[in-house]
């Protein structure tokens, strides 16, 4: 296994601790987000978040020629990428990314339509990643519905 596409996929180790190794990546993602929409804003994560979803492609891609598998659990850098989408128009706010990160959570391990059906329907690296970008969009919407009432 490649050095890089497997640290990106564990989000450096992440994807390894258990229990729930996609909450550790959720949590994980965090200080990214904070990071890159306080000094950059809304457009600098949105730039982040499309930027990830490709490198995660690649990432996954290689990660699974290398070791096959449906959705290995140690992969987290779909939820590095739906989490992102969930914060996509949050403020860096402690309270406000709790709440997205525990939102993120709740949808990517209930998959509401259609991401439960991208989760049973894709193969190889778009099946890993796709679900957790329709539940980051599901976030996202819930995010602002959140902010509207804040």
């Amino acid at each position: 296994m490649p050095a890089v596409p497997f640290l990106l996929c564990t989000w450096f180790g992440l994807g390894k601790l258990r229990p729930a190794p996609g909450s550790w990546g959720s949590l994980g993602a965090l200080p990214f987000a904070w990071t890159i929409q306080y000094f950059g804003g809304l457009w600098s994560l949105a730039a982040a978040t499309a930027a990830i979803s490709l490198v995660a492609l690649w990432a996954i891609g290689t990660y699974l020629r290398a070791q096959p598998g449906d959705d290995p659990g140690e992969i987290v850098i779909d939820e590095v990428a739906g989490q992102w989408l969930t914060l996509l128009f949050v403020p860096p706010d402690f309270v406000l990314y709790a709440i997205g990160f525990i939102i993120f959570r709740v949808l990517d391990i209930t998959k509401p339509w259609p991401a439960s059906w991208a989760d049973r329907s894709l193969n190889g690296a778009p099946g890993v990643l796709v679900d957790d970008l329709l539940a980051g969009a599901y976030g996202a919407a819930i995010m602002l519905a959140i902010l509207h009432y804040w």
